[in-house]
């Protein structure tokens, strides 16, 4: 059973969502504020989380920042009355899978969280928590990573391009893909020359004359070659 954590101050709409996704099979909980939501986050698994921008205790888009941050691979919907375009911009540019303004239809959002939670099924398949060609392995989940028997030191953001690279392999992730997932968890985006810079570190770490992983079709962006064993 899928598990939702809705995130919402109002406590009659939180009520109402949390029946009606409990009726179509899911299984919710409720959270009414941030400091709520982040204690259920660290020690509860979820699948989704759908987030209301105004909450008492701060704002929904540094929580989804901050979810994105730790937990990149949980699906975000906003549902809030926020309804200006930049606020829906920023929503989307905080990596949220969909941004729905109140008032809504119970039957439209039923079906979105249906997709999102689809879409993240399909992504976590597609990025496995390892990689291993006998050379290089990897463990997203550890956050370990070992080349020809040596343990390797990978900075945060090294294994969030390894994890998006990986889970791509054989096709070309752009620049600008890389540039808007990446961030520290401090909030700080990272810009185009830290990227270049990211990554000519990361593959020295990596490759060597017999181990080529990341190739760069230019103006575009990368391309991971390595294959798993």
């Amino acid at each position: 059973m899928q598990k939702i954590l809705v995130i919402e101050d109002d406590l009659a709409l939180s009520a109402g969502l949390c029946f009606e996704l409990d009726a179509s099979g899911y299984f919710t909980v409720a959270s009414y504020n941030c400091q709520k939501a982040r204690k259920l986050l660290q020690t509860e698994h979820f699948d989704l989380a759908i987030l209301d921008v105004n909450l008492p205790d701060g704002n929904g888009f540094s929580l989804c920042q901050e979810i994105k941050c730790k937990l990149p691979g949980l699906a975000v919907i906003f549902l809030t009355a926020n309804d200006l375009e930049q606020d829906e911009l920023n929503g989307f540019d905080l990596g949220a899978d969909d941004y729905i303004t109140k008032p809504f239809n119970i039957q439209i959002l039923k079906r979105r969280v249906e997709v999102a939670l689809r879409r993240g099924v399909s992504a976590s398949a597609a990025a496995a928590d390892s990689y291993d060609d006998g050379c290089l392995r990897l463990d997203f989940g550890s956050l370990t990573a070992v080349r020809s028997g040596e343990k390797l030191t990978i900075t945060p953001n090294e294994y969030k391009l390894l994890r998006l690279l990986t889970a791509n392999a054989g096709n070309i992730v752009t620049r600008r893909t890389l540039l808007e997932r990446l961030w520290d968890c401090d909030g700080d985006f990272i810009d185009d020359h830290t990227l270049t810079v990211t990554m000519n570190r990361l593959r020295a770490k990596i490759e060597d004359p017999s181990h080529s992983y990341i190739r760069t079709v230019r103006g575009m962006g990368y391309i991971w070659t390595g294959e798993k064993l």
